[in-house]
């Protein structure tokens, strides 16, 4: 039998340890507070961002630019979420001995959600003549289907709309085409015919798009399944090592689409004073600055992963990598709402 000393030490340190709940308590708010600061970085930049880039320069902007910016990101990142959920659950039906039937929820019905919303936001913009509605009597839903821009705004509602009712049917085969939809209409919408090749723009943003979309819902749903896999590690480290193959190649088709696209808008000749002097030439270069840095965060996981005892240490700098490609998202999105750049002789 103890002491009453001894008894009385035992009391104040079970009074002083944390208990279980409150110690798994911990990582869940520590997540509910970086989600939160995630949705407000995201929401800032493409608000705030309009007048730190075009500051200096000369250029006018469009009306309600931070919003249609705002409404960019919601729908870039509506359309990341299904298409990486697809990608890696192909990738972890290829892994030996995952347990491929238990996977974490599908967020495709919230992004649905979302990116329809998004949509008829921006749908109502583009029925006002590109400007912002004030009241519903200045909203011409019917020349929508009068002009080109109408159509697309229309298609990615209706696709977004679609990508609801696949994901809550749980019709896998069918869950491929509203994403693919929405991603065809966006590269259409970013270069009109009046542009000089628009073919070849909107092929170039096609492949664009949906390599981002596959690498950063890719990279959020293989994080998620490494976490529903916590109990067979061997598994999470294989499905993660198949990713990170993956997104080397969807990087290497991202550069090159990218680099290809920005000569197209900014000749090499005055690149770099557009870099530095336009609008868009400041946030193409803050966009690449972060890509720089999520490739390097990539190439540090991918070392880990090889590398390293235990392979799931490489999760940090892809949880790392995750955030900064939340940032790029953001950012896309405001550079799909500021002016494009002038083609100087």
């Amino acid at each position: 039998m103890g002491s009453p000393r001894s008894t009385a030490d035992s009391d104040d340190r079970d009074a002083q340890a944390p208990s279980g709940s409150d110690a798994a308590s911990r990582p869940a708010a520590y997540r509910a507070v970086l989600v939160l600061v995630l949705v407000t970085a995201g929401a800032l930049i493409p608000l705030l961002g309009p007048s730190a880039a075009l500051r200096g320069t000369g250029e006018a902007a469009a009306p309600g630019v931070g919003g249609t910016g705002l409404l960019r990101t919601v729908l870039f990142a509506a359309l990341c979420i299904p298409a990486g959920e697809l990608l890696v659950t192909r990738l972890a039906h290829r892994v030996p001995g995952a347990p491929r039937a238990d996977l974490p929820r599908t967020w495709a019905p919230y992004a649905a959600c979302a990116g329809f919303v998004a949509a008829l936001g921006l749908a109502s913009v583009v029925a006002t003549g590109n400007l912002v509605p004030h009241t519903l009597g200045e909203i011409d839903i019917g020349g929508l289907y009068r002009s080109r821009d109408g159509v697309l705004a229309l298609l990615e509602g209706n696709a977004f709309l679609a990508a609801g009712l696949c994901a809550l049917s749980r019709r896998t085969s069918l869950c491929l085409w509203p994403p693919a939809a929405v991603i065809v209409a966006e590269a259409l919408r970013a270069h009109p015919t009046t542009e000089h090749s628009p073919l070849l723009g909107s092929s170039l943003t096609l492949v664009h798009l949906t390599c981002a979309s596959l690498w950063a819902g890719g990279l959020l749903y293989a994080l998620r399944t490494l976490r529903h896999w916590r109990t067979v590690p061997a598994a999470g480290a294989a499905l993660l090592g198949r990713y990170a193959r993956v997104a080397a190649v969807l990087l290497a088709a991202l550069t090159a689409t990218g680099l290809v696209s920005s000569l197209r808008r900014m000749p090499r000749e005055t690149i770099l004073d557009q870099l530095t002097e336009t609008a868009y030439g400041r946030t193409l270069l803050a966009k690449v600055l972060l890509v720089a840095v999520v490739a390097v965060l990539a190439l540090l996981a991918r070392l880990r992963l090889r590398r390293a005892a235990d392979p799931l240490s490489a999760c940090a700098p892809a949880r790392a990598e995750l955030v900064a490609l939340s940032l790029v998202v953001a950012v896309s999105g405001l550079l799909t709402a500021l002016p494009l750049p002038i083609r100087w002789s």
